[in-house]
């Protein structure tokens, strides 16, 4: 349990969430993880693999690939969708961005009716893209390592981000930017063994390097945060294992990251300590429908399950009135989408995808879509209104309603259902999983999905290596079309 004293820039910290943190990489080992969570890691890592195949289509991912292998360098890992093998802090990179193209990767979950959604990390992409890089440099052997690492490093984000004020979130802050550093950190430095002192220093070079903002949001910047997450967690944990050191404290105290980007942790918050409860079991992680920011989900769901009962025409729309708290209407930011990723974070651009298509899958967001003239007049008749009465329910719950005026002068109306599909009220089944697996994947052939679905559920069998899965994945190329 980790000492309950709030930090704030004007006090002295007596929190040891930096020592805490240390221990807690050092220590755990596979043999320690609770029942279930192995079942729910595996779960995360399908999902991330097919988004990994997914993101060699998105040219942020193959602006990135190409770099690395016009960069080259010592050949520690592989680069994703090339059969090369470069620096593992460079596939890392690769991996993370490609993890986050489409903003489709599974979300934290919290049940604090003061927390900010958008403080809530992507918490599989980074862990995993360092573990990934690492055990393959390694040539790491034990599944059981491999699994223990990704796990590890997945907690230590989630709790951090849990932990810190929401101010992180409203000064324009990106936390899967900043707070993931140190959950790839952690899982790097598991894999790594290193000692409690060098996990310490590795986290102190983690805060020296995290960062991502808001305003990238619907540019190539916003998938790259998480690539450098990936990137700079696993330099922190190699810089320290030559010996560099950092703060032992630079989680904690007057000058700590928590302090200065976030003004500091929640005293409450702070005694659930790392692994007592395993944030990826409790409250558990969203693994998303739809390609779009976590928080859209709700309201997609009310606008998709509305067209389809009333059997809504587009021609017969006037217009769209949606009604939102804050928490949606902040950090979904663009009134009118001019490309795929802007309308990811436009709810003008979703709710016209539902209207016209009812579907919104990976296809739906190409520029093309976007750009067509009966899309944006679609988004022109729709208009967003911030709701008092919602945002006075708190953040806990993602709410909203909808009204869509007929032509005739009717009027269809609907509210979002607290539960969204993926989450873990309504979560996604095995077959719902293999089939965004697939999806996302379809670039691969139908032998490479199989191997790379056969390969991870192999990760739990006793024995076993990770070698299968990262061959696997080495296997997938990027798309013939690739931009180089």
């Amino acid at each position: 349990m980790l000492s309950a004293t709030v930090v704030g820039q004007d006090t002295v910290s007596t929190t040891q969430v930096t020592a805490h943190a240390a221990q807690f990489v050092r220590r755990t080992r596979y043999a320690d993880l609770p029942h279930g969570l192995v079942d729910m890691a595996l779960r995360c890592i399908t999902d991330t693999t097919g988004l990994y195949v997914a993101g060699l289509s998105e040219r942020s991912t193959q602006i990135i690939v190409e770099a690395a292998r016009h960069d080259g360098g010592r050949p520690d890992s592989l680069l994703l969708g090339t059969g090369q093998r470069v620096p593992a802090q460079a596939a890392a990179r690769a991996l993370g961005i490609s993890a986050h193209a489409h903003d489709f990767d599974d979300t934290q979950v919290s049940h604090d009716p003061a927390h900010v959604y958008g403080l809530l990390t992507h918490p599989s992409a980074a862990p995993l893209s360092a573990s990934i890089a690492v055990a393959d440099m390694l040539k790491t052997d034990s599944a059981e390592a491999f699994l223990a690492a990704f796990c590890v490093g997945f907690e230590v984000s989630c709790k951090i981000s849990e932990w810190m004020l929401p101010d992180h979130y409203r000064r324009g802050h990106h936390s899967s930017g900043t707070v993931a550093t140190f959950g790839a950190a952690a899982a790097a430095a598991h894999l790594l063994e290193l000692d409690e002192e060098q996990v310490t220093h590795a986290l102190g070079i983690a805060a020296a390097t995290a960062a991502g903002i808001r305003a990238n949001f619907g540019t190539m910047a916003k998938p790259l945060h998480v690539g450098r997450a990936s990137e700079n967690g696993v330099f922190a944990a190699l810089l320290a294992q030559r010996g560099f050191t950092a703060d032992p404290q630079a989680l904690d105290g007057r000058w700590g990251f928590a302090s200065v980007l976030a003004g500091g942790f929640s005293r409450e918050k702070l005694t659930q300590g790392f692994g007592e409860t395993w944030s990826m079991l409790n409250p558990g992680v969203s693994i998303k429908p739809y390609p779009s920011g976590i928080l859209t989900h709700q309201a997609m769901d009310m606008v998709r399950e509305l067209v389809n009962r009333t059997d809504l025409h587009p021609e017969a729309v006037e217009r769209i009135d949606f009604h939102a708290g804050n928490n949606i209407l902040e950090p979904i930011r663009y009134d009118v989408a001019e490309n795929g990723l802007q309308a990811k974070f436009s709810m003008a651009a979703l709710i016209a995808m539902l209207v016209l298509f009812r579907r919104a899958g990976i296809p739906e967001f190409e520029d093309h879509v976007i750009r067509d003239e009966r899309f944006q007049a679609m988004q022109r008749r729709i208009s967003t209104h911030s709701d008092a009465t919602i945002n006075a329910m708190g953040f806990d719950t993602i709410r909203s309603r909808i009204e869509i005026t007929l032509k005739d002068g009717s009027v269809l109306t609907a509210e979002s259902d607290p539960r969204y599909r993926g989450g873990p009220l309504l979560p996604m089944t095995q077959t719902d999983l293999e089939e965004k697996f697939r999806s996302c994947a379809h670039t691969a052939s139908r032998a490479q999905q199989d191997n790379l679905l056969g390969s991870i559920a192999d990760l739990r069998r006793h024995g076993a290596s990770p070698r299968s899965y990262l061959d696997s994945l080495a296997a997938v190329r990027l798309p013939e079309q690739a931009f180089v």
